[in-house]
């Protein structure tokens, strides 16, 4: 009998070996890679669930025609990369994206209940069946979760056995097998029942499990596995309390995104062949040892002009902290947001623009007199700018606007010189308050005293979300904040109406500071909506009047008034006042602050006090 010929180890081109070819498990957006799928999320594809795996490998797994590099030196300067990257878009010939674990590894059967790892139901290759009853297995609905941005199965063992002698021992050794059922009487936590073949415990309910100190009791404590980075992650020692959570839970994941405006003299991709090679020349101080590093660094001759690198490097260090000012994250983008303000401000017209110019920022030709009665002053049109939102890490159980940085999970085990990001290119709308109006408005005790009190719940929920209190970054409510906040969430409303785009494709930009007061209305999506010439049109000085004075007559009533005018506290922890769905509150995509620290009444009053409004003089009472 001949034996059967040796088998060929496969090769790729060049006798190399061939590139990874896993099994596609579904398709996800761009942007919902940075905004929803990001790394460290769940996501479920059909009736599988998967954790979006970490970026140690995506340098070689990510092709870089399907992943190009992008720039943005000032948001990358204060994220300390040196570029940012799109995520994958794969076609039918792609051969690799974002990759994916199985998370959670807990599964049940709803034929036979046995509740254990997947692999030990010994499913088909590819498949995810009981390899018994060849029924599509459930993934576990409850995961655990730390404050620190850990996550882990849920402890099924010691939550059936809690009320035996075993209940501080190792999983599995009473010797018996978890079986999980549904009464289906209800479609409470009671309904679901765990037992142990042991009979040694009785049968449980998942209810309580997700009181804080439900695991707690158990003696339980997060040991800081990090699933999405693969089996070879090490645990890291953590001791934090663990949360329950269901799967789907929007606490699983929120993702920390920062983002910048593309602003001159960065906007016009010249400063992008520097893009690896800032550090080296920011350490320069004169004009012949930067044209003696730039002959090094690119073997010849420099494909960026020696006055553009002077250019760019002078402009670079007009955003840095003045005098013996520490640098920090918090002064950087502040420091960002200002020099985004000036140049709002002060615009860019000129007759000719680079092909390759990404904002554009006009004034009106119009009258801009007309605004005066309102209070607004200075309108700008942005008939083109580009964003980039880069996600710089993520956070569970914690507000990813008020977490510091020891709450961040980085997106990859070792440090990484690049980061995911999104761009988007559109179009918008920039206005400024008149500063005389509202320096005397907001000094108003009324004024002064409404805003307090959103500052002083803001202020306590962010204590109490957090273990150190000390650390906890100070509420960003002020009269003026509150007030633009409000501000562009009624314009976003009646622009929405009357300019044709969604309200959930457009955001809003604050500029709110002692010397800042402006709000940036613009096309937040890099779909179709993005730029179709409408929104622009809109910052015209007589259609802004109409649209403002429209804007506040529709503010001046709820249809959940009186309750939602008189209101003593609202929304999240207590941080809004007068404002509801019926309202203000806008798409969680359009809004900075999660749609908090919101206020109509600072627009149009009360029927009490109606002076606290900037806007009463306006309306007829």
């Amino acid at each position: 009998m001949t034996p059967p010929p040796a088998r060929r180890r496969r090769t790729g081109a060049n006798g190399a070996a061939p590139a990874h070819n896993f099994p596609r498990r579904g398709a996800v957006r761009r942007a919902q890679a940075i905004t929803t799928y990001g790394v460290g999320s769940l996501i479920a594809v059909d009736h599988e669930s998967f954790i979006v795996s970490g970026l140690d490998e995506a340098e070689q797994s990510w092709s870089r025609d399907e992943s190009p590099r992008i720039h943005e030196r000032r948001l990358a300067r204060l994220l300390d990369v040196d570029y940012f990257r799109l995520p994958p878009a794969s076609d039918d010939t792609s051969r690799d994206g974002l990759r994916v674990r199985r998370f959670p590894l807990m599964h049940s059967c709803p034929e036979c209940n046995d509740l254990q790892r997947h692999r030990d139901f010994n499913p088909p290759a590819g498949r995810s069946v009981c390899g018994t009853c060849e029924v599509d297995l459930v993934p576990s609905r409850f995961v655990v979760a730390c404050e620190a941005g850990h996550l882990g199965e849920f402890p099924y063992w010691q939550w059936v056995h809690r009320s035996t002698d075993r209940g501080t021992t190792t999983a599995g050794q009473c010797g018996g097998k978890l079986k999980m059922r549904t009464t289906g009487r209800t479609s409470s936590l009671r309904s679901i029942l765990v037992s142990c073949t042991c009979g040694q415990a009785p049968e449980v309910s998942m209810e309580g499990s997700f009181r804080r100190r439900a695991l707690k009791d158990l003696g339980l404590k997060c040991r800081g596995t990090r699933p999405w980075l693969g089996a070879s992650a090490l645990a890291q020692e953590c001791g934090l309390p663990l949360r329950t959570l269901q799967r789907g839970s929007s606490a699983v994941w929120q993702p920390v995104l920062k983002s910048a405006l593309s602003i001159p003299p960065w906007s016009d991709g010249r400063s992008d062949p520097l893009a690896e090679h800032w550090e080296q020349l920011r350490e320069l101080n004169s004009r012949a040892e930067v044209e003696m590093c730039l002959k090094f660094a690119f073997k010849g001759e420099s494909p960026v002009p020696i006055d553009d690198v002077m250019a760019f490097l002078a402009a670079e260090r007009e955003e840095d902290p003045d005098g013996d000012e520490a640098p920090s994250f918090d002064h950087g983008y502040r420091a960002l947001r200002n020099k985004e303000y000036e140049r709002l401000c002060s615009g860019n017209d000129k007759n000719e623009h680079s092909r390759d110019e990404q904002f554009v920022c006009e004034t009106p030709l119009g009258d801009q007199s007309v605004l005066d009665p309102l209070g607004v002053t200075g309108p700008m049109l942005v008939k083109k700018l580009r964003e980039v939102r880069a996600l710089k890490a993520f956070t569970r159980l914690i507000d990813a606007e008020s977490a510091t940085d020891s709450a961040e999970m980085p997106l990859s085990e070792r440090p990484l010189r690049w980061l995911p990001a999104m761009e988007v290119r559109g179009e918008g709308v920039f206005l400024r308050l008149d500063e005389d109006r509202l320096g005397a408005w907001e000094k108003a005790p009324a004024v002064a005293a409404r805003v307090e009190r959103m500052r002083t719940a803001h202020q306590r929920a962010l204590e109490q979300r957090a273990d150190d209190p000390s650390t906890v970054v100070p509420s960003p409510a002020t009269p003026r904040m509150v007030l633009l906040h409000t501000l562009a969430h009624v314009l976003i409303n009646e622009w929405s109406l009357e300019a044709g785009y969604p309200a959930a494709s457009l955001r809003e930009r604050l500029y709110a500071a002692d010397d800042m007061a402006g709000v940036l209305v613009y096309t937040a999506t890099s779909d179709s909506a993005g730029s179709l010439g409408g929104l622009v049109a809109q910052g015209e000085p007589d259609r802004l009047d109409r649209a403002i004075r429209s804007a506040v007559h529709r503010a001046e009533w709820c249809s959940s008034d009186p309750l939602c005018v008189e209101s003593e506290a609202s929304g999240t922890g207590g941080a809004n006042l007068a404002a509801c769905h019926a309202c203000v509150m806008l798409p969680e995509t359009s809004c900075e602050h999660n749609n908090i620290l919101l206020d109509r009444a600072l627009l149009v009053g009360t029927p009490d006090d109606p002076d606290v409004g900037f806007f009463a003089q306006m309306l007829d009472r």
